[in-house]
């Protein structure tokens, strides 16, 4: 049986987004899914599972550049009760002016337009990449500091919200999400893992292993989206999305390892600190050592074209720790996760 809700998933072909839509038609959850994407689903990457979710018949598409004005405004044409914002920018390294207005912009631009349609409820997904000044977990009422620029962005958004009159808003924190449809977050380790594999070469990893990363799989995401998306509460609350786990660098690490048969080695706190004034060269220099074999493996494989990387980003190397406290989503709304912990068959999933 489906419900006669009506949901409107803004970026719906990204990683998160197409999983969204997915639990909510295998769900019969809604009556009527609109995504909304500037890239079509023709040439989003979508999996056969995901090209059959959009093949829906509770499922249209509409592209917009929701960064325009107009364009959202079109976006958000009919009536819906639900809408779920995972549309930004997420590409790292950029000048402060494409995040300014491909983040905050851009979902101002939803925001309100969510306030003038009278939804019932709408979700910002926001970042869990933030610290805060006691270097303990973050929680969500913790004044927080932003880590990357996109979480930089993220967070100005959180803040303006509650300026917006008449939005029924909550807002969540994912930390690293990991699943099927991953290209960027966990799967570039896995990436990187199948090269040195093929270099016959340990990994070294800047920082030390106990280093948190935490993670939270896509799927309990979608989850927890919509249990949140229907709870009674006042507008205006924050939830970080993180599993039980408490996931550290070692931990990814040796999944790796085991995955792909190779030895890794992390370089310690003092020599990856003196790296840090120098962190262009050490970008430059791994990502010449991974080209040859990149290139390689695609050539033997055939592959003309792909949405994978082995290529890293200052931003993926600064050290700084994603260390969350997810007692709020789990004690406080009573959510149950269904992958508490990040394991090798989880990440297996994501490669075989």
């Amino acid at each position: 049986m489906t419900s006669n809700d009506r949901v409107l998933v803004l970026g719906g072909c990204g990683f998160i987004g197409r999983h969204i839509v997915k639990y909510l038609v295998d769900n019969g959850l809604a009556s009527v899914i609109r995504v909304v994407d500037k890239v079509p689903p023709q040439i989003a990457w979508l999996n056969n599972d995901h090209k059959a979710t959009f093949e829906s018949s509770l499922v249209e598409f509409h592209s917009a550049n929701l960064i325009n004005q107009n364009s959202c405004e079109k976006a958000f044409e009919g009536s819906f009760d639900y809408v779920i914002n995972c549309a930004g920018e997420t590409r790292v390294n950029l000048p402060d002016a494409i995040y300014e207005e491909g983040i905050f912009k851009l979902s101002m631009n939803c925001a309100r337009n969510a306030a003038k349609s009278g939804v019932r409820r709408y979700v910002e997904v926001s970042s869990g990449e933030m610290t805060n000044t006691s270097k303990g977990l973050v929680k969500e009422d913790d004044k927080v500091i932003p880590i990357t620029s996109v979480a930089k962005y993220k967070y100005e958004v959180e803040k303006e919200l509650k300026n917006i009159p008449n939005l029924n808003y909550t807002i969540v924190r994912p930390a690293i999400v990991y699943g099927i449809g991953d290209k960027t977050g966990l799967t570039r380790k896995l990436i990187i893992g199948s090269l040195y594999r093929n270099l016959e070469e340990p990994l070294l990893i800047l920082w030390k292993g106990s280093t948190p990363c935490n993670t939270i799989h896509v799927e309990d995401v979608c989850r927890a989206i919509w249990h949140l998306s229907n709870l009674p509460e006042a507008t205006g609350g924050t939830y970080n999305l993180v599993d039980s786990g408490q996931t550290t660098q070692d931990m990814v690490a040796k999944i790796v390892s085991l995955l792909f048969g190779i030895k890794h080695e992390f370089l310690g706190t003092v020599f990856s600190s003196l790296c840090k004034n120098d962190l262009n060269k050490i970008v430059c220099e791994a990502n010449d050592k991974h080209s040859i074999p990149w290139a390689e493996a695609c050539s033997t494989s055939d592959v003309q074209n792909t949405p994978l990387s082995p290529f890293i980003e200052k931003d993926h190397i600064i050290g700084s720790s994603i260390q969350m406290n997810g007692s709020k989503l789990i004690n406080g709304s009573n959510f149950v996760l269904n992958y508490p912990t990040i394991t090798a068959d989880l990440l297996k999933q994501v490669i075989f």
